[in-house]
């Protein structure tokens, strides 16, 4: 594949880069939202000149239903209102993929539409999972839109500890949105991008 010739090592250095995020202390992220289920907080960014945002709430469902609906598949089309297509370019196992997905506009298309290509992993972590991706480079673009980058991110989905009937989903989300946008206006926009997240995630497992 173009720019990542051993998949498992990639794959490896990713997660212990998730796990690494996980375990920053409190006192180092400032809240940026919070409503009643969901609170976002954010960091500077050691990737990138914008900011690491870390999200947490907890959902009506269980690990594996929840990390169905996020990582790479026809699931996530279904649900998640930013995302406007999917492909998946290339499979390595059936945990590992590389995917091509765009995004609609937001704040009133000052954010026009991007194209982002992420390598993706899912893999078990203490009694639940991670699915974890990041951005790598692919030559073929598609003029229409702007290539965005991930820089690390990944979601954590382990069962409650005070409720067996749900699951504790917490997300790290670090997203270079390039093109020429006011970093404010991104920051604004990520931290109601991933309250809406879980709204959205929250609605499609009670249908599912």
């Amino acid at each position: 594949m173009e720019g990542l010739p051993d998949a498992a090592a990639f794959a490896t250095k990713l997660k212990n880069t998730l796990i690494q995020y996980h375990s920053i202390e409190d006192d180092k992220w400032r809240v940026a939202k919070k409503t009643k289920d969901v609170t976002i907080w954010r960091k500077p960014s050691e990737e990138f000149n914008g900011y690491l945002f870390k999200a947490q709430g907890a959902i009506d469902d269980s690990v594996n239903s929840v990390i169905d609906h996020i990582r790479p598949g026809p699931c996530r089309l279904d649900w998640d209102s930013l995302m406007t297509s999917m492909d998946i370019l290339e499979h390595f196992e059936e945990n590992c993929c590389v995917m091509r997905y765009t995004t609609a506009g937001q704040l009133w298309n000052i954010i026009s539409p991007r194209e982002f290509v992420d390598f993706s992993y899912t893999v078990g972590y203490e009694e639940g999972l991670l699915s974890c991706g990041l951005s790598v480079d692919w030559s073929e673009k598609r003029p229409e839109f702007i290539r965005g980058y991930n820089h690390p991110c990944g979601w954590f989905c382990v069962p409650h500890k005070d409720n067996p009937h749900q699951s504790l989903l917490t997300g790290y989300i670090q997203t270079d949105l390039r093109g020429m946008i006011p970093q404010s206006a991104v920051d604004t926009a990520m931290a109601s991008t991933l309250v809406n997240f879980y709204s959205d995630l929250q609605k499609a497992l009670q249908k599912a």
